[in-house]
């Protein structure tokens, strides 16, 4: 599948950031970091990272608007869409190391009735390390470069690997989290915890997650997978299994089957 226009702006960008995030994890000694909050650190590269999106993306779209983990929202014209990034997803990964982080890039659309944001229409989940690029157009399919993906097909829980995010350091919701995990764990073969939501959501869209839960996100950290899960053909919704065009305060994805079967599972430990 050639890439729109659109596309590889993002993808030009995604590259050009991930570039500079390779080698600042070659040099990760002797990053400057700052405390940004509990357990929540924010790097020089992650700085870096966004910047370069910000100069690349504003450079080929003037006029859209920005929702950015770092520099906050930055309105566009009326009627223009916006890019919603994630710098550097996996910032704690980064930091201690681990090569598993990710750059996530989606764009927004405005509601029709010019009230708010409405649905996503393009995604990219980045991955530096790998040289991986997820990415989704609306109605165009889910795509890693050239290959099209397509979610998991196992339809028994009993066979499935979910992947979570579990809370940490006052964020989240502990007890919430405990209650689901204690009645997923018991019926799946297994569950994972990467630290990185968009590439958790982008392994699903791949077939290499079967499904992944988890609450308390942020918009920039869900965007982009949420889309990539769509048009893989999966499933992806809130508790109440109500399907938002970002699942950020509590996101469930799977296939069709199991996306019901770990609902049923899920809301079944919320009332234990």
């Amino acid at each position: 599948m050639a890439l729109s226009g659109l596309m590889r702006v993002m993808e030009k960008a995604a590259r050009k950031a991930g570039g500079r995030l390779r080698r600042d994890f070659g040099e990760i000694e002797h990053l400057q970091v700052s405390r940004k909050g509990p357990a929540d650190f924010v790097s020089k590269a992650d700085q870096h990272a966004e910047r370069t999106l910000w100069d690349e993306l504003r450079a080929a779209r003037p006029g859209w608007g920005f929702l950015m983990e770092e520099g906050g929202e930055i309105a566009g014209e009326e009627g223009k869409p916006r890019f919603i990034i994630d710098p550097l997803d996996g910032t704690s990964n980064f930091l201690h190391g681990i090569p598993h982080f990710a750059i996530s890039i989606a764009v927004q659309e405005p509601r029709l009735d010019g009230k708010g944001w409405g649905e996503i229409t393009a995604a990219l989940v980045y991955q530096p390390v790998t040289d991986e690029s997820f990415w989704a157009e609306k109605a165009r399919g889910a795509w890693l470069q050239d290959r099209r993906l397509r979610v998991s097909s196992r339809r028994h829980l009993d066979e499935s690997l979910i992947a979570t995010g579990i809370p940490f350091a006052g964020r989240g919701d502990s007890a919430e989290w405990t209650r689901i995990y204690g009645a997923l764990a018991p019926q799946v073969a297994g569950i994972r915890r990467f630290g990185a939501a968009s590439l958790d959501l982008a392994w699903v869209a791949a077939g290499r997650f079967d499904g992944f839960w988890e609450s308390a996100l942020a918009p920039w950290d869900t965007a982009a997978g949420c889309l990539l899960v769509r048009e893989a053909g999966g499933f992806v919704s809130d508790w109440r299994g109500v399907s938002q065009p970002v699942c950020d305060a509590q996101v469930l994805a799977a296939n069709d089957s199991l996306h019901s079967k770990l609902h049923k599972a899920l809301v079944g430990g919320l009332k234990s």
